[in-house]
């Protein structure tokens, strides 16, 4: 049973005009609550059964981070009695769900639907709590209410902001196969065709029999390999945990993990994926060509910074231990942390660059570049310091991995998505993929 506010109103009233009109009749103000009580509980009695009430939900199951969705309950009431109710969708916080309650009427045997839009602030399944209804009587005074276990969830995927770099990266992929109006020579170990000798051209590609046939200069065209294999590995230790511009390290490295496998996925390359701290948090396997991309976002999407330090060993260990033997791209996402390279990766390299083309893509903060131009106080004096030992690590772990032969990109938030594409389409061009 609840009571509401308009029963606490009419309790207030007669007590009031009791003191009032007859301040010593004790009786009086007895009779008047009695009587309050009992138009309550007929109040309560004539309100609709709330536990008989059932519901039914529908509408979306997944969306973007940044996008809303919507979720519809409807309202079922079998009783014989006019439901007046207000319905509470409960969901979790983060899922940021409005209108919080409703006000439905429903007549006996009845149906009603009411609608709530959710708008996450995080990536993840977002499952309905319970829904509370609050059924009240003819007079509004009394309610019976219940809870309901009606199970919806949402995902919430990651919001792939990198998308708007697909189209220039895919054109270039298309300059790249012969297949653009500008055709140029790619540099593949795929031959294509024979073409006539143009000013530019490598020597080192002129057809000398096909030239000897002919009364021109011929050389040969290359394509880019297809159906190469990709690796694309998150590092979900502490690392990515660390915010940069207001966002962990690890939303900007899916970021450029889903640009990237729907490029290699265009150009006919199969991408797998593999998150690892100290223990394998996903994996997604290719099966044949064709793109893998949904079966990377939805191993994506429940993915979070773990608290703790990486097990480098155990990392190398799940990339060589896998399905493929052949050579292939392993993209590896982490941070250029100088302490946890150098006690960490860089002494096991040796192992993978002997096996596969290894390339480590890290988002840097641009605070640090700005910290080390600061000047002025002492405060910003000590900030430029520790920044500029900050960048000269970097560079030193980003010139000991090259040793190691391994490609290093290191970019911006805004730009490490395009800039780690980027990389990818110039290994095809250069016949290393």
């Amino acid at each position: 049973m609840a009571v509401t506010g308009r029963a606490v109103f009419l309790a207030f009233v007669g007590v009031l005009v009791v003191f009032i009109a007859a301040p010593a009749g004790n009786w009086v103000l007895w009779a008047t609550l009695g009587l309050i009580l009992a138009v309550l509980l007929v109040d309560l009695a004539l309100a609709a059964n709330s536990r008989a009430v059932r519901f039914e939900r529908s509408g979306d199951t997944s969306i973007r981070l940044g996008e809303s969705a919507a979720v519809s309950l409807v309202v079922a009431n079998p009783g014989p009695r006019v439901l007046r109710a207000t319905v509470r969708d409960a969901w979790r916080p983060s899922a940021a769900a409005a209108p919080r309650t409703h006000e439905v009427v429903v007549p006996a045997g009845g149906r009603r639907r009411v609608g709530t839009t959710l708008t996450p602030v995080r990536r993840g399944d977002q499952h309905s709590a319970q829904v509370t209804v609050r059924s009240y009587g003819p007079l509004g005074l009394a309610a019976r209410q219940s809870s309901h276990a009606v199970p919806w969830s949402v995902r919430t995927l990651p919001p792939f902001n990198s998308r708007r770099h697909l189209p220039g990266k895919l054109s270039r992929l298309r300059e790249l196969e012969g297949q653009h109006r500008a055709m140029i020579r790619g540099q593949g170990s795929e031959f294509d065709s024979l073409r006539e000798y143009v000013p530019g051209d490598d020597v080192r590609s002129i057809d000398w029999r096909a030239t000897a046939r002919r009364e021109t200069v011929v050389v040969r065209t290359w394509r880019p390999e297809r159906d190469r294999r990709i690796l694309v590995v998150l590092d979900t230790s502490r690392t990515s945990a660390g915010r940069v511009g207001d966002v962990p390290r690890l939303e900007h490295a899916m970021d450029a993990g889903l640009l990237l496998t729907a490029l290699a996925a265009k150009a006919g390359d199969r991408v797998e994926l593999l998150a690892y701290d100290r223990r394998v948090r996903a994996r997604v396997r290719a099966h044949g060509r064709g793109s893998t991309l949904q079966a990377i976002v939805s191993a994506m999407t429940p993915l979070e910074p773990e608290l703790v330090e990486s097990d480098s060993a155990g990392l190398v260990a799940a990339i060589l231990g896998g399905q493929s033997r052949s050579r292939q791209l392993v993209v590896l996402l982490t941070d250029l942390n100088a302490a946890a390279m150098e006690e960490g990766l860089l002494p096991r390299l040796s192992a993978l660059t002997a096996r596969h083309l290894v390339l480590v893509a890290a988002v840097g903060d641009p605070r640090v570049a700005e910290m080390a131009a600061e000047r002025g106080d002492a405060r910003a004096a000590y900030n430029a310091a520790a920044a500029q030992k900050t960048i000269a690590d970097r560079r030193r772990i980003t010139a000991e991995l090259r040793r190691h032969g391994v490609e290093v990109v290191d970019a911006g938030p805004d730009d490490i998505a395009p800039a780690l594409a980027d990389a990818y389409i110039s290994l095809k061009a250069q016949g290393r993929l």
